[in-house]
């Protein structure tokens, strides 16, 4: 079993992780840290990048106005887009 790595609390309240162990996570500067309280200690998790959401909350963004349309009439937008940009 290799030694235990230590770090010091600074005065600012922060503590540099060791090296090692940022670069085994792929923990960059400026990474997200979710800090949670265990009975051994604290425990530090990369946040998701987005808060989690059901899809009855994101729903509503799907919305638009007017009548819906098939994924066909979309392609064909797509590509008459395409055709357009391109005898431009």
């Amino acid at each position: 079993m290799s030694k235990p790595l230590t770090t010091m609390l600074s005065t600012k309240g922060q503590v540099i992780l060791p090296k090692v162990l940022r670069d085994r996570r792929n923990w960059a500067p400026g990474v997200c840290l979710q800090v949670e309280e265990t009975e051994d200690g604290l425990l530090l998790r990369r946040a998701p990048l987005f808060e989690p959401t059901s899809i009855e909350e994101v729903f509503a963004v799907l919305k638009r106005p007017g009548a819906t349309v098939s994924l066909e009439e979309m392609d064909q937008a797509v590509l008459a887009e395409a055709a357009r940009r391109a005898g431009d």
